[in-house]
C-alpha cells in the first residue's frame, strides 16, 4: 500500500513529487523519498527520510534544493525490512544509473537475491525491491523496455514500478502487475501515481494501466506496450471525483474500501508463503523438532485480535491436536497465569503497539517462553520484541473498525495450523494438499461474497432502527459471531451480544421478544441440525432471524426470515467467509443511521494506553 508519484515536464519535479506524496498520506507510510534527474550534473539525486513526510520536506527545503524536471517519489509502508532510511525508496543499482520505486511484494525475491549474491553483488537494504533494480541493471543493454520485460518474466508477486534510467534522462517508465498505477497528462507535463489524489491538483485526465502493461512517458508523449512489446491504444478517462472521494478510491468510506480490499490482501498474506504447493514459514525460525516439542499454545489479543484467536483455537485444536488457550491481553497480564514451559505464545495485533498486548508479551518473555508476533506494522514494538514475527500484509488500515487486518490475521493463523499439523503428523499429504488448495481459494470466494452486497444493504437499511441484536452460533460460528457483534456495536452504536447458541436456554433467551433481530450462523456441517433447532427456538419467541449459512443449505429458508449464503469451504476456514457479510451488515446499518463509519465515537485505531 505504498504511494508512488512520478513527473516529467516543464516544472521543477521535486515540489510536485512532495505535493503528490502528501495527497497519498492516507495510505499510511513509515518513510519517504524522492529521486530527481539533475541534468547539469548528469546524475540522479536521491533524498530519503524515515518518518513523516515533513522530514523529507525539511531535508529538501520543500523540494527547492533538488533540481530537475523529471523524478519519482515514494511513501513506504514497510513489508521487508524495518522502517529506515536505507530501506526506504527510491532504490539505486550499484553505479546509481537506475532508480526505482515499488509498491507490492516480490514473492520470489529471496532466491533471486541469493543468485545475485552468488555473483558477488552486495545488497545494502533488507527490501525485496532492491532485487528488482539490480535485475534491471543486469538485463539493461541500452534499451529500457527490453530490460523491464525481462525482469517482468522473472519476478513473481505484485508490483507497480516507477523507473528512471540516467542514460535516458527525459524518459520515465512505469509497469504494473496486481498493484494500482495510473498515468496522468496535462499541458505542464505527464505523471504516474498509485492513485488519483496524487495528481488531481494538476490534471483530471488519466489513463489506467492494466496488468502487465508498460508505460513510456516523456514531457510531450505517453506510449503503452504489452509484455510482448506490442503498442497499446488506451482510452483516456476524465476523473470527476473530489479530492476526498479520490483518496477513498471512489468508495464512500475507508471502511468499505478496506472491506473490498480483502481478496487482495488475503492473497498477499498467503501467496508469498506458498512455494510449489507447500507452506513455507521461514519467519518462524522453528525446527521441526521444536514444533513437535510444543505442549500448549497461548494466543493473546484485544478486541478483534482476540476474536481471531478464538477462531484459531478451534482450527488449531482440531487440526494440530495441541491444546490452545486464548486470553484477552488485559486479563492475561494481571491473572498471574500458569504456563507450560514447553509452549508457544502468539501475540496478535494490527498496529503492533497495543499496550496490553505488549505488556503480555513482556510478561511471557520474562518466563522464558518463546513468543511469535502476528502483526501488520513492520518495525512496531511487538514485532521488535517478539522472538519471531509473522507479518500480515494488509497494508495501512485507516478505518477504526478493523476488517482487512482481521482477515489477514486469520489466514496467518490458518497457515500456522496447517504447517504445525503436517510437521506433527496429524494430517497426511492428501489432507495437507486439500487444505493448502482451499486456503488459496479463499480470496476468490471472498470476492464472490462481495457481489451480494445489495441484498445485505437492503436488509441492513430495514433493520437500522433495531435496539438490540443477538448473534448466535456454535463452534467456529460462535467465534465469528463475536466479531460480527463487535463490528455492529462499534460503528452503529446498537447494543448487540454474541452467544453460544447452546447457552440460550441458560438465561439469555429471556431477552428475546417480538421483533428482536437474531443473526444466526450455521456454517459447520456437524452442528447444522443443532443450529436449526436454536433458530426455531428464538423464532418461536418472536425473533426475526437473519441466517448465514453455506451454499447448498437451501432448506434454511424454511426456518429463517432472511438468508445469506457463502461459498463452501473447509469448516475450519469458515470464519474467513462468514465474517464478510457481517462486516457489510454492520457497515450498512451504521450508514443508514448516519453514523461516522470510519471514526466511531470514543474509539481509537491503535490503543497504546492501558
Amino acid at each position: 500500500m505504498c504511494g508512488i508519484v512520478g513527473y516529467v515536464g516543464k516544472q521543477q519535479a521535486a515540489p510536485i513529487l512532495l505535493d503528490g506524496l502528501a495527497k497519498l498520506e492516507y495510505r499510511g507510510y513509515d518513510s519517504a523519498g524522492i529521486a530527481v534527474y539533475n541534468e547539469k550534473e548528469n546524475k540522479i539525486d536521491i533524498v530519503k527520510a524515515k518518518g513523516r513526510l515533513q522530514a523529507l520536506r525539511d531535508l529538501t527545503g520543500d523540494g527547492q534544493s533538488v533540481q530537475g524536471n523529471i523524478g519519482i517519489g515514494h511513501t513506504r509502508w514497510a513489508t521487508h525490512g524495518e522502517p529506515s532510511v536505507v530501506n526506504s525508496h527510491p532504490h539505486f543499482n550499484k553505479d546509481k544509473s537506475i532508480s526505482i520505486v515499488h509498491n507490492g511484494i516480490i514473492e520470489n525475491y529471496q532466491p533471486l537475491k541469493e543468485k545475485m549474491q552468488s555473483r558477488g553483488l552486495e545488497f545494502i537494504s533488507q527490501t525485496d525491491t532492491e532485487v528488482v533494480v539490480h535485475m534491471l541493471e543486469h538485463y539493461y543493454s541500452g534499451d529500457p523496455i527490453s530490460a523491464i520485460i525481462k525482469v517482468m518474466h522473472r519476478v513473481k508477486g505484485s508490483y507497480a514500478l516507477g523507473i528512471m534510467f540516467k542514460e535516458h534522462p527525459g524518459e520515465l517508465y512505469a509497469v504494473r502487475k496486481d498493484s494500482p498505477l495510473i498515468v496522468g497528462t496535462s499541458a505542464e507535463g505527464n505523471f504516474i501515481a498509485s492513485d488519483v489524489p496524487a495528481i488531481l491538483k494538476h490534471t483530471r485526465d488519466v489513463y489506467f494501466i492494466d496488468n502487465l502493461e508498460i508505460a513510456k512517458i516523456t514531457e510531450n508523449s505517453i506510449e503503452f506496450f504489452n509484455e510482448d512489446r506490442e503498442p497499446i491504444e488506451k482510452e483516456m478517462t476524465t476523473v470527476k471525483w473530489d479530492i476526498e472521494a479520490a483518496e477513498k478510491g471512489g468508495y464512500e468510506h475507508f471502511m468499505l474500501k478496506e472491506i473490498y480490499e480483502q481478496p487482495k490482501v488475503v492473497a498477499d498474506t498467503i501467496t508469498p508463503r506458498i512455494d510449489n504447493g507447500k507452506i513455507v514459514l521461514n519467519e518462524l525460525n522453528m525446527s521441526d523438532e521444536e514444533i513437535k516439542g510444543i505442549n500448549r499454545i497461548y494466543i493473546i489479543g484485544c478486541g478483534s485480535a482476540y476474536h481471531v484467536g478464538l477462531s484459531a483455537k478451534y482450527m488449531i485444536e482440531e487440526t494440530v491436536r495441541i491444546p490452545v488457550d486464548v486470553d484477552l491481553a488485559s486479563e492475561f497480564r494481571y491473572r498471574n497465569p500458569i504456563m507450560d514451559s514447553n509452549s508457544l505464545a502468539i501475540i496478535i495485533s494490527q498496529s503492533g503497539e497495543t499496550a496490553d498486548s505488549l505488556a503480555a508479551l513482556r510478561e511471557i518473555k520474562s518466563r522464558g517462553i518463546k513468543v511469535l508476533g502476528i502483526v501488520n506494522v513492520v518495525g512496531s514494538s511487538i514485532a521488535r520484541e517478539a522472538d519471531n514475527v509473522l507479518y500480515t500484509w494488509a497494508g495501512p488500515e485507516i478505518a477504526v473498525a478493523t476488517t482487512k487486518a482481521y482477515s489477514t490475521q486469520l489466514v496467518a493463523c490458518y497457515m500456522l495450523g496447517i504447517h504445525f499439523a503436517k510437521v506433527r503428523g496429524q494430517i497426511d499429504d492428501t489432507q495437507y494438499d486439500e487444505m493448502v488448495n482451499e486456503l488459496n481459494a479463499l480470496p476468490n470466494k471472498i470476492q464472490r461474497i462481495l457481489g451480494d452486497k445489495e441484498r445485505i444493504q437492503w436488509f441492513a437499511s430495514k433493520y437500522s432502527a433495531a435496539k438490540d441484536v443477538f448473534f448466535i452460533g456454535r463452534g467456529q460460528d460462535y467465534a465469528t459471531s463475536m466479531e460480527g457483534s463487535l463490528k455492529l456495536k462499534e460503528i452503529s452504536y446498537i447494543h448487540s451480544e454474541a452467544y453460544a447458541a447452546g447457552e440460550l436456554k441458560h438465561g439469555s433467551i429471556s431477552l428475546i421478544e417480538d421483533g428482536t433481530l437474531s443473526v444466526a450462523l450455521a456454517t459447520q456441517p456437524a452442528l447444522y441440525e443443532k443450529m436449526i433447532s436454536n433458530i426455531v427456538e428464538v423464532r418461536s419467541r418472536g425473533s426475526y432471524v437473519f441466517a448465514l449459512t453455506t451454499e447448498g443449505n437451501y432448506n434454511m429458508e424454511d426456518t429463517s426470515d432472511f438468508t445469506v449464503y457463502v461459498p463452501k469451504t473447509l469448516p475450519c476456514f469458515s470464519t474467513s467467509l462468514a465474517v464478510i457479510p457481517l462486516q457489510l451488515f454492520g457497515y450498512y446499518v451504521a450508514l443508514a443511521k448516519g453514523c461516522d463509519v470510519d471514526k466511531p465515537r470514543n474509539l481509537a485505531k491503535s490503543v497504546t494506553v492501558e
